[in-house]
């Protein structure tokens, strides 16, 4: 399901004039890229604010209505107040459908309670990396990535190479050339009664 927001066209523009839309709810914010102009816009602060908590949200394509007119966008920049649960500003970054995307996409660990290294070793996960960024057309945009730790073996340690990709998605940097840099790794503590209390509880 997309998810869709609401916007309306912004005339006045100025610190002045967006200090008054936060007054009475507001949040400035604008609309860029494709073949159109920018376009500032102003947005429900409450209705914003809530949307923000969804992680999808952040990951997703978005489908802006601005002022009954649609668009499909990315979420590209939010500027929170230091210390309110206030938005300041939102960019949103209108997409080309037949244009490949970079995108942070966040990593969803499972499977780590049924590793061996967990299980025999009593180690634990370290989530060296929490998002990914990736490469693909808007349509193919996962809302996340999955990452199988089931297989993690005391001391071992799992590379953006090992991740199983959607259909059609790469990984930015190793489409690059990049590093493979490590995903998690299992840590484990090396006194030995810890593995040997687990041997012998099998």
């Amino acid at each position: 399901m997309q998810i869709e927001i609401d916007a309306n066209k912004r005339k006045l523009q100025g610190k002045g004039a967006s200090r008054r839309l936060r007054a009475v709810g507001k949040v400035p914010g604008v609309v860029y890229g494709g073949e159109g102009a920018a376009q500032s816009i102003e947005l429900d602060h409450n209705n914003l604010f809530h949307k923000l908590r969804l992680e999808a949200f952040h990951a997703s394509v978005l489908s802006l209505s601005v002022d009954g007119i649609k668009e499909q966008v990315l979420l590209r920049d939010v500027q929170m107040h230091p210390f309110k649960p206030q938005v300041l500003h939102v960019d949103f970054q209108r997409i080309d459908k037949n244009k490949k995307i970079h995108m942070k996409v966040p990593l969803h660990f499972i499977n780590a309670d049924v590793s061996p290294g967990v299980k025999l070793s009593g180690g634990t996960i370290s989530h060296v990396l929490t998002e990914v960024d990736v490469l693909c057309l808007p349509k193919d945009l996962p809302e996340f990535i999955t990452v199988d730790l089931s297989e993690m073996t005391a001391g071992s340690t799992l590379h953006l190479s090992n991740l199983k990709m959607p259909e059609n998605v790469e990984i930015s940097s190793l489409a690059k050339g990049g590093d493979d840099l490590p995903v998690a790794t299992m840590i484990v503590q090396r006194s030995g009664s810890a593995e040997e209390s687990a041997e012998s509880a099998q």
